[in-house]
């Protein structure tokens, strides 16, 4: 790094050495400078970005700065490592703006998932991207690895990893194979890795069945997520103890609902039903609204077996052909799902609501009710259409009111990411016969907002009880008594950037202020392109710029809701954190303490990261029915548009087949073509033709890879 620094890098240093321990938000920097124009905050933004490259500051996740610690100490560091399908690692540091690559040379015996130490070697490449080489291995990620097992006539066995799992084979002592046959899948762990010239040992833990099955595929897909499809015994045995009887004691300590219209709106095959609805209409105009929902901490003890099964897991996973619960199957379909005509322990937040959406008043209680009747999102639609039913009133007012408050929401800059989803029809045998689009109904919205209104009014009601508990306790403060918050931060405005340059060929303006980031302005971009044949494509492009949405006991709010306080309260069957959020409220409303604040944050590193991976395992399972789809279709031609150009060739999303793949650029064989990242098109060097976002295109189905998932086309005709 070189020592001569600008006058507005001293001027940001001088600043940030008044908070030597704290990363510091870029707009606090901004306003100590006075630097209120678009024009200085560009300048300051573009300041702080090359201070970032320049290792002389670093960045948290959430884009806050602060000094980087001296260059001499900064040499070797720790990080998890990730490794690319070539055998090239990656490994995110705190406070550097890119990964530092590993190249395979100097990967040694590190593992994807391994906590790894670096030594930052120098920067290479036209990017002059930061590179470094693995000293040790500080822990390994003991994790799961899938691939196929390989016999040879000697009787060696050898495990060919999938392409996610691992990027080197492994060797399988004969007794450490669960005798799995050749060319079977299997599920595996790391034994051990001495010298990166050998090959590391395994221990084959699980079979999942020849390859190419669809169970095998399925099952590789959790397994490269770390997600395991089936309890252990030990689980089942105490999940199948708990008594599915409620004693009088407990329904007497309760306020008892049974007598009143609850009902609950779930898809076709839903098993696992956590929340409820009511409804009413006051004297007063008013509506008042019961969101109930299934009381799993009940049942549910921390630190029992059955708890620590389910903090593991995180969350249930929704897969194409089924669901991977995280609690067993006796609890999540049995004793804590609100089934109709049977009795149920909720925990139920009531709320008066009047026609502008404001809540005058509100309740959260421990409740039992006696679901009347189970309707599907279609059924419920129906009753919205105007057919008669017995609880038609109670589902019109809920559609009234709901309707209502997707309105506000929208004005008051909620995001709505509104994106044609793909529904598989599968044949006996789990393959896909049919794709089409998931139907968006006002039942679905219906359900939505009130689970909306409730996770933001016990957000709410929580932040008021820590106040109140502090308050009543002089050796406390507010910080003793931690929520578990449902947070989303601002976009990163460079990536946001990168969106306006590919909208903007194509006839969109989208001009966000990199100062003042509003979710209006972004809302105005979603709206421009409703209808659009790349309204998917655009709001992929938004979503990949916005930051993630993760749990967390420090507040910043929720960007995408533009909700001040947001936390999961509504799903506590499919989701750990609403089970921490109910125990939490539990204790609070007792007046008692729960969970520590570091411990929270360690919860919600650990619930973030399952529901990424249960995310992931979700848009494998999609991308693999697609490609098996498209497999038994190769010399078809489709129409479709491009959807994505990048150097590496054309994504092309098909019209009338839900399924997206690529054109090589080694295939668009009438010229040569090369790819210009300002322009965002690929442009033939002689002929000058170009290829741009949103362009129609025919192509003919050239290829597909099971293993990959991946969908190759070529062109039908070439473009004139």
């Amino acid at each position: 790094m070189s020592k001569k620094k600008s006058t507005l890098e001293k001027i940001i240093l001088e600043f940030l050495d008044h908070y030597p321990d704290s990363y510091v938000p870029v707009e606090l920097i901004a306003s100590a400078l006075k630097m209120e124009s678009s024009s200085d905050y560009r300048k300051l933004s573009k300041t702080v970005h090359k201070m970032i490259t320049r290792k002389m500051l670093r960045q948290n996740k959430s884009g806050h700065v602060k000094p980087s610690i001296n260059e001499e100490d900064s040499g070797i560091l720790e990080g998890i490592i990730v490794v690319n399908r070539h055998g090239v690692g990656f490994v995110k540091l705190e406070g550097y703006e890119e990964d530092i690559r590993i190249p395979r040379k100097k990967m040694g015996v590190s593992l994807p998932g391994d906590l790894v130490r670096i030594k930052i070697t120098g920067k290479t490449g036209p990017a002059n991207r930061l590179e470094g080489s693995v000293l040790e291995i500080k822990k390994r990620g003991n994790r799961l690895f899938v691939g196929t097992l390989l016999k040879d006539k000697t009787g060696g066995c050898i495990i060919e990893p999938d392409e996610k799992s691992a990027q080197t084979e492994f060797f399988v002592l004969p007794e450490n194979t669960m005798d799995a046959r050749n060319n079977e899948k299997v599920i595996f762990k790391l034994i051990d890795w001495i010298n990166p010239r050998t090959l590391p040992e395994a221990t084959v833990i699980d079979r999942l069945g020849q390859k190419n099955t669809n169970d095998a595929a399925i099952l590789s897909i959790l397994a490269e997520n770390q997600i395991v499809s089936t309890f252990p015994k030990a689980v089942d045995e105490y999940a199948d103890k708990i008594a599915t009887s409620i004693p009088k004691s407990e329904i007497s300590r309760r306020l008892d609902m049974r007598g009143k219209t609850v009902f609950t709106i779930d898809p076709l095959d839903a098993k696992d039903f956590d929340d409820a609805l009511s409804i009413e209409l006051l004297e007063n105009g008013n509506y008042y609204l019961g969101v109930h929902i299934a009381d799993v901490t009940h049942y549910v003890k921390p630190e029992s077996i059955l708890d620590k099964e389910a903090l593991e897991r995180g969350t249930s996973v929704y897969l194409v052909d089924r669901v991977i619960p995280m609690l067993p199957e006796s609890l999540s379909n049995g004793v804590c799902s609100l089934r109709p005509n049977e009795d149920k322990l909720c925990y139920s937040c009531f709320m008066e609501i009047d026609h502008n959406g404001k809540v005058h008043n509100y309740e959260i209680r421990e409740t039992v009710i006696n679901s009347k009747c189970r309707f599907t999102y279609e059924e419920a639609q129906e009753l919205i259409d105007g057919k008669k039913h017995k609880y038609s009133k109670e589902m019109k007012m809920l559609h009234q009111l709901s309707t209502r408050l997707t309105q506000l929401r929208f004005e008051h800059g909620a995001m709505d990411f509104d994106s044609p989803e793909p529904r598989f029809v599968l044949d006996d045998a789990g393959k896909p016969i049919e794709i089409i689009v998931k139907e968006r109904l006002d039942a679905h919205r219906l359900v939505e907002e009130c689970m909306l209104m409730a996770n933001k009014t016990v957000a709410i009601h929580i932040d008021i009880l820590r106040t109140e508990l502090a308050k009543g306790n002089k050796k406390t403060n507010k910080e003793h008594f931690p929520f578990f918050y449902r947070i989303h931060d601002k976009p990163d405005p460079l990536k946001l950037a990168n969106v306006a340059e590919n909208v903007g060929p194509i006839g969109i303006k989208f001009k966000p202020e990199a100062k003042k980031i509003s979710s209006r302005v972004i809302n105005d971009l979603l709206k421009a392109v409703e209808g659009h044949v790349l309204q998917k494509t655009i709001n992929e492009l938004v979503l990949r710029s916005m930051a993630k949405a993760v749990y967390s006991p420090t507040n910043i709010g929720h960007f995408g809701l533009s909700f001040s306080h947001y936390a999961h309260f509504t799903s506590p069957i499919r989701r750990y954190p609403d089970v921490i959020v109910h125990r939490l409220l539990k204790n609070y409303s007792a007046g008692i303490p729960g969970y520590r604040f570091q411990e929270l944050e360690e919860l919600g590193t650990h619930c973030s990261n399952r529901e990424k991976m249960a995310t992931t395992a979700e848009r494998d399972s999609i991308k693999l029915k697609q490609v098996e789809y498209m497999s038994s279709r190769i010399g078809e031609v489709h129409s479709g548009f491009i959807s994505g150009v990048t150097d590496k060739g054309l994504f092309v999303s098909l019209r009338e087949v839900f399924c997206d793949g690529l054109v090589h650029i080694s295939d668009l064989n009438d010229d040569y073509y090369v790819y210009d990242p300002n322009r965002h098109i690929l442009l033939g060097r002689s002929s000058k033709k170009t290829y741009r976002l949103g362009d129609d295109i025919t192509v003919k189905v050239f290829s597909t890879n099971l293993e990959q998932r991946t969908i190759d086309f070529v062109l039908a005709n070439p473009k004139k």
